[in-house]
């Protein structure tokens, strides 16, 4: 049964207004969450921030993008784990051992059409698919299907072969790579589909293309919670919205502030208890 947590989850919008006034940190609301939980919720923290450790790990191996701090692994840790991936969780460190030694028989299940990032990408997104926890299920496949959505359009727009570039099964995907319609045929099964093709046609201005972009992260990171209150989906949902503040703090410190202010706004342990009851 999913534990709840209601001193925790009551205090968020604390743990929000105090990062502000010493300097919004990211890492340490993390952290501070992370010593609240239970073990097994330890475990779907620690999947959940995975994401940024696949990310850091593809950034090493080709010596491109900055280091993201939000992963559970440091830079010195990731480096180690390209040259002894047994230290890596397997589902990661399996990929990264195989594109290493890809002429080892061991590794003959490898796709010499699929890259290392791709690779790295499906056994991420299927780990996740596995997990007991809904939201963090949820949101990851949200978030693959938005990477593909974006991937396919990009590809269209580069007259590229969009299945080469998309991550992962499904009708999604099916319908990305066979529709020729300017919203892939999706617009019955991914009620966000219109305002992610709104937002990529927004050409001139690169980060107003980011910021409708991430509206829609933070608006699905609610919609996939409406009768969540102090449990562990709760508080994925809560960093979720974290993150994108975080990356806004980095690229514009300005709406990232503005998007801390929202966040904090929508949290009121007051009013989470009365919708509970």
């Amino acid at each position: 049964m999913a534990r709840n947590y209601y001193t925790l989850v009551a205090g968020l919008r604390e743990f929000t207004i105090d990062s502000e006034k010493k300097g919004f940190d990211a890492c340490d609301i993390i952290a501070e969450i992370r010593s609240e939980i239970d073990r097994e919720d330890k475990r779907t923290l620690g999947l959940f921030y995975d994401f940024y450790d696949v990310e850091n790990l593809i950034n090493l191996r080709t010596h491109r993008g900055r280091f993201n701090q939000l992963g559970n692994y440091s830079r010195e840790e990731l480096e180690e784990g390209l040259k002894d991936p047994a230290v890596l969780p397997d589902f990661i460190g399996r990929i990264v051992a195989a594109y290493a030694d890809p002429e080892n028989p061991e590794y003959d299940w490898v796709d010499p059409d699929i890259s290392f990032e791709r690779a790295l990408f499906i056994s991420y997104y299927r780990e996740c698919a596995g997990s007991k926890n809904r939201y963090l299920r949820e949101w990851y496949e949200f978030d693959r299907n938005l990477r593909n959505v974006i991937a396919a359009y990009n590809a269209r727009k580069a007259s590229l072969d969009v299945g080469s570039q998309l991550v992962g099964e499904g009708y999604v995907r099916d319908a990305l790579t066979r529709s020729s319609a300017a919203d892939f045929g999706l617009r019955g099964e991914l009620d966000y589909v219109d305002d992610v093709i709104d937002a990529l046609a927004e050409e001139e201005n690169i980060l107003g293309k980011e910021r409708k972009i991430d509206l829609i992260r933070w608006r699905i990171s609610e919609e996939l919670t409406p009768y969540d209150y102090f449990n562990m989906n709760t508080i994925l949902s809560y960093l979720t919205k974290i993150n994108i503040v975080h990356r806004w703090v980095s690229l514009d410190e300005g709406y990232g502030r503005e998007m801390l202010r929202k966040l904090m706004a929508s949290l009121d342990g007051k009013n989470l208890i009365e919708k509970a009851v």
